[in-house]
């Protein structure tokens, strides 16, 4: 009895250590570059779940984007499906195959890496609470290029290692 609950803690171990990449994904096309997707204006569509999965916003995204050099302004206009408005203006600095990004509401700098059609991100969001307040909440965003004009982003969000839910998004270029 003892061995066999020996030997499923390890396995559960050593399966709770192993996690994917975005290196899993180099061999992915089209190479995703943001400089060159977040240029000139895109529209998108997406929803915030809880961590039963309930979907408990919808959204529309209109985003305007330019580049100075290898520096990015992504600027975000919000609509949710209760008439609710939100901006987010990024700024994003491109440094080979590595992001780093600010907005208002990033805690310090996110850090995104990217290879082959994939880009992953982790930052710390100062996200706004029903009651008025915030919380930091740990984001896990992944950005994966569909084809030249389309995108899909899902966001995993946590507090101390516990899920509370997920942001999906579907972009796509004009």
């Amino acid at each position: 009895m003892i061995k066999k609950l020996l030997l499923a803690l390890t396995v559960l171990l050593l399966t709770s250590c192993a996690s994917v990449t975005p290196q899993d994904y180099a061999a992915e096309k089209p190479k995703l570059d943001l400089k060159e997707y977040f240029n000139g204006k895109v529209d998108a569509w997406g929803m915030i779940q809880d961590r039963s999965g309930k979907v408990t916003k919808r959204m529309y995204v209109e985003m305007t984007c330019t580049w100075v050099g290898d520096v990015g302004t992504l600027d975000e206009r919000f609509t949710y499906a209760d008439g609710s408005k939100e901006t987010r203006i990024w700024t994003i600095r491109k440094t080979g195959d590595t992001y780093v990004g600010t907005a208002a509401d990033v805690v310090g700098e996110a850090k995104g890496v990217a290879a082959g059609n994939t880009l992953r991100w982790n930052y710390v969001l100062d996200a706004k609470r029903d009651d008025g307040g915030t919380i930091h909440l740990d984001m896990d965003d992944w950005m994966w290029l569909v084809d030249e004009k389309t995108l899909i982003n899902k966001t995993g969000y946590s507090k101390f290692g516990i899920k509370f839910g997920e942001v999906t998004i579907f972009f796509r270029k004009r």
